[in-house]
């Protein structure tokens, strides 16, 4: 980059070269020293370890290689599940975005989008005001033998449709609406009726994406944690949960290093395959997106209104039963068997403040929630000092850029549990340190983050710099007026996906916190697992004020989003 400038008494301008995005070895070496030395130190490192633990000879027994076939089958059989139903309600709903246009469209499509933000304690704690053993459908239809829905493989299930419909539905939905209609119509005029034009015509056009949307749901079933944990409990130990219980319940290290490569192995094999086909969907057969239509005949019709009211009721009610839940108070009615009264209160809400036990080891909830903010605030200051750095250098990328890029990625294929593990094998006592927390936040959040600011970065132009720097503006004034009012708002959207990241991030959590230092999911999922009104209230009400915060952050992110990438 040149950046020019006039100095007193200088007639013509001087050119002082700053070879920020240049080919400058020294140069790009300091825009990638930190990063490199903060995954090398915190993902690399732990990951070698859990290689060498887990390629070490003690944990090849017979025992451990029939658990891992066992979790393995499991996982893979819940998550071809999860991804057959979320198919079976995808594919309707892309349809309905794609083809018709109706009342309340924009607003049901970011209904079904914000699952897929929420944090997977909030998703459990839903589920379980509505469907639970203390939710409205018991309390309400099955009060004096409720229904068993957790612990049961139907609410994983559930919930896993309730997470991943919306990336069916935008990716599936974008590739129809790129249709060609005239494609359809030459069909038609040959004779074929709507099956055969959806067989053999549509369906061809729409195999990648498709094929992509089912590898990334796929992907997200496969690596599911806090989902199936919550609402399945260790009885639907899927590889991710193995592992936890391997490090804290039933410690095995040598195991739980090796089902954690066995589970990288496979979410890196399917990433490749996501990433070779989501590149085959951005071929357009129409120059425009084709624009959807009232439905006209009874059929249309008919088939709108019952997708919408589908759809409506399934993403609709467990956000809404959450809160309503905890303002709640349900005390049976002594005098008719299985009756229950209602009342409101704001009891729970009030109990998150309260030591009832007088304990003195008692962290009282809204300690966690100071810790979790906390936690966020650190992960957000350190996401953006490590992924400004990267992004300038991913901006104008050289050879070096090309190589370093998947590896700087490479955390989103990690999961969670697997972090921590690698955390606990490689920095043991040293844990005792709360300041591990917000590293593998700012791990899991450093690629958002990045991908953020790149496109951002990139889209300055270069001419506004160089006719800043010619009429006298020193390289910080160029900055601060042609630099900055372009990065502000991508800023601000990278630093909400880091908090509202680190807020509910869940896996990593629950292996690395201490009991001094719960944070807002950790508090939640300890009220679940306890019996009691009180700590099924105080759960309803922690999980209602994380949701309020992330839909937040999701709402601010909409706003200050730059483009419309319609990938994931």
């Amino acid at each position: 980059m040149q950046i020019n400038f006039l100095k007193h008494g200088d007639t013509e301008p001087r050119r002082l070269s700053l070879r920020i995005f240049g080919s400058s070895w020294f140069a790009r070496f300091l825009l990638w020293f930190f990063p490199l030395l903060f995954l090398s130190s915190f993902f690399f490192l732990p990951l070698s370890r859990i290689l060498s633990l887990g390629f070490n000879l003690s944990a090849f027994t017979r025992e451990n290689l029939n658990l891992a076939l066992s979790v393995s089958g499991f996982t893979f059989y819940q998550a071809l599940l999860s991804t057959f139903l979320t198919f079976l309600l995808g594919i309707p709903s892309a349809i309905l975005f794609a083809r018709f246009d109706f009342r309340g469209k924009s607003l049901l499509r970011a209904l079904t989008a914000i699952p897929f933000m929420l944090p997977t304690v909030v998703v459990a704690a839903a589920f379980n005001s509505l469907l639970g053993p203390r939710g409205w459908l018991n309390i309400t239809l099955f009060p004096s033998s409720p229904i068993p829905f957790t612990g049961t493989l139907t609410a994983i299930l559930l919930a896993h449709v309730f997470y991943n419909t919306t990336i069916v539905i935008r990716i599936v939905s974008t590739a129809l609406s790129r249709l060609d209609l005239k494609l359809e119509q030459v069909a038609r005029s040959l004779g074929a009726d709507s099956r055969r034009v959806w067989w053999h015509v549509i369906l061809p056009l729409l195999r990648p994406s498709l094929l992509a949307a089912a590898l990334l749901v796929f992907l997200f079933d496969f690596t599911s944690f806090g989902v199936i944990l919550l609402l399945g409990g260790s009885n639907f130990a899927t590889l991710e949960v193995e592992i936890y219980l391997r490090v804290l319940k039933l410690p095995n290290l040598p195991l739980a290093a090796l089902l954690s490569i066995l589970q990288l192995l496979f979410t890196l094999v399917f990433s490749i395959l996501y990433t070779r086909v989501i590149n085959q969907t951005t071929v357009q057969t129409a120059p425009r997106f084709t624009a959807a239509r009232r439905p006209k005949t009874l059929r249309g019709k008919v088939f709108v209104a019952s997708s919408v009211l589908l759809l409506s009721s399934f993403f609709f009610l467990p956000l809404a039963s959450l809160p309503l839940r905890s303002l709640t108070r349900l005390e049976a009615d002594r005098g008719q068997r299985g009756q229950v009264q209602y009342g409101l209160t704001t009891d729970y809400y009030q109990e998150l403040f309260i030591n009832r036990r007088g304990s003195l080891f008692y962290v009282p909830p809204i300690q966690a929630a100071l810790n979790s903010l906390g936690f966020a605030g650190l992960t957000v200051l350190l996401s953006l000092a490590l992924g400004f750095p990267a992004a300038f250098a991913l901006a104008k990328p050289t050879r070096l850029e090309k190589l370093l890029d998947p590896l700087i990625m490479l955390p989103l294929g990690s999961s969670a549990v697997m972090l921590g593990l690698g955390f606990i094998i490689s920095f043991g006592r040293a844990l005792s340190s709360p300041i591990f927390i917000p590293l593998a936040h700012t791990l899991v959040a450093l690629p958002f983050v990045i991908r953020t600011l790149q496109p951002a970065i990139a889209s300055i132009p270069e001419r506004l710099r160089e006719a800043a720097s010619m009429l006298g503006a020193p390289p910080f004034r160029v900055w601060q007026t042609v630099d900055w009012p372009i990065l502000s708002r991508a800023t601000l959207g990278a630093a909400t996906f880091a908090f509202t990241i680190s807020l509910g991030e869940f896996g990593a959590t629950l292996l690395l916190s201490r009991p001094e230092f719960p944070t807002i999911p950790i508090a939640i999922s300890r009220f679940l697992s306890q019996p009691g009104g009180l700590n099924y209230g105080q759960a309803m009400a922690m999980s209602t004020v994380l949701m309020v915060l992330t839909m937040a952050g999701i709402l601010l992110i909409e706003r200050v989003r730059i483009g419309s990438d319609t990938h994931f």
